[in-house]
């Protein structure tokens, strides 16, 4: 359907963790399951999930982030000089809380050569080469770590507050990139909760209430992600997934696109844009129009992770007509709204139901764009 990602029928990233591979994880946390050993039982689940993702239609694949606990400590954990600690509180969604973890700057801020999330592409790189598919690798956006780190985790000997860290946080993130490319990456995808909170009040009042200055934020942003994907090889796409929160089905921030869309759609540099559109949360499609006219899509996320109601493929085809009333059609294409399982936990759905959403995607799609 086409030949450069994002591509028509496309996904976010995450899956299910199966039941073999959770209670390895567990054995291993008890220290009863060596590294090694997890790690076979790891390469095992992700080569099964790269050829159902081939054996479903899509010619994309992901390994459904199956080596990590969360969709974003995981990697920021292993920065240089980022460690994850613990608080007296986690994030909270609506209803429930995720586990009391925070980010806490020690050092300065560097992407390391020998990340080991570079090792979990190329294995993912070689299973996906077996299929023909397009391996696609997810990595939290650098706004997540801005927003999300708390003023007392600063250690004032390294940085002299949260502004000082932005030159570090853009050279370790434009390091990432060189270093995903020379490995091979060619679709890169930037995970981000961060323009999702921008658009809700409730969350913004949060934001002040931990130091951060909210005015201009958007405009502060776009330079932050513009600066790291300045100069990037023009081979290599990446995109960006913006989150409204995924926990055990739950959800975190309300509010449509319209106080964000020119900043994020029409002035940074990002190839494409996984935009959640499965529930009233997200408004309507009027900022899609700050979509420029060219080779830049939008990735609708219309069919939900949340649940396992499989949609109702008509109405999804309304919805990308409706869409395609503010940006080109040949600009547009389809995706579940997020992940399936954005922490280790999951969302409240089986195997059986997220591959027939999976499967959904693809067929609707091809309806579509043939």
């Amino acid at each position: 359907m086409t030949a450069r990602p994002p591509f028509r029928a496309d996904i976010v990233g995450s899956f299910l963790r199966p039941d073999p591979l959770a209670d390895a994880r567990r054995r291993h946390g008890e220290g009863a399951l060596s590294d090694a050993e997890l790690r076979e039982v790891e390469d095992t689940a992700i080569a099964t999930l790269v050829q159902r993702q081939h054996d479903s239609g899509l010619q994309v694949a992901t390994d459904g982030e199956l080596r990590r606990s969360w969709w974003h400590f995981d990697f920021f954990g292993l920065l240089n000089g980022v460690g994850i600690v613990e608080l007296d509180h986690g994030i909270q969604f609506q209803g429930v809380q995720t586990k009391p973890r925070g980010i806490e700057i020690s050092g300065p801020i560097g992407f390391p050569a020998d990340h080991p999330f570079l090792d979990h592409f190329r294995a993912l790189q070689q299973d996906a080469a077996a299929t023909g598919a397009t391996p696609k690798f997810t990595i939290p956006a650098p706004t997540v770590l801005d927003f999300r780190l708390e003023p007392d985790h600063i250690d004032a000997a390294v940085y002299g507050g949260r502004a000082a860290i932005t030159d570090d946080l853009v050279q370790t993130y434009r390091d990432a990139l060189t270093a995903f490319y020379a490995a091979g990456a060619r679709y890169l995808q930037f995970d981000d909760t961060a323009w999702a909170y921008l658009c809700s009040d409730v969350e913004l009042a949060k934001a002040r209430g931990r130091g951060i200055d909210t005015d201009g934020i958007a405009e502060r942003y776009a330079d932050l992600l513009n600066r790291i994907l300045d100069g990037k090889p023009a081979d290599l796409t990446v995109t960006t997934h913006v989150c409204r929160g995924n926990f055990r089905s739950t959800w975190i921030s309300s509010g449509g696109y319209e106080p964000v869309a020119e900043q994020l759609l029409g002035n940074t540099g990002y190839d494409g844009y996984f935009l959640e559109y499965d529930s009233d949360r997200a408004g309507g499609f009027e900022p899609l129009r700050f979509l420029p006219e060219g080779e830049k899509k939008v990735v609708l996320g219309l069919i939900t992770t949340k649940s396992g109601e499989l949609e109702d493929a008509d109405e999804v085809r309304r919805r990308i007509d409706e869409a395609a009333r503010h940006a080109p059609l040949a600009q547009l294409a389809l995706s579940p709204q997020c992940g399936f399982a954005s922490t280790e936990e999951g969302n409240t759905l089986t195997e059986d139901q997220q591959w027939a959403k999976v499967r959904s995607v693809v067929e609707i799609a091809r309806s579509v764009w043939g």
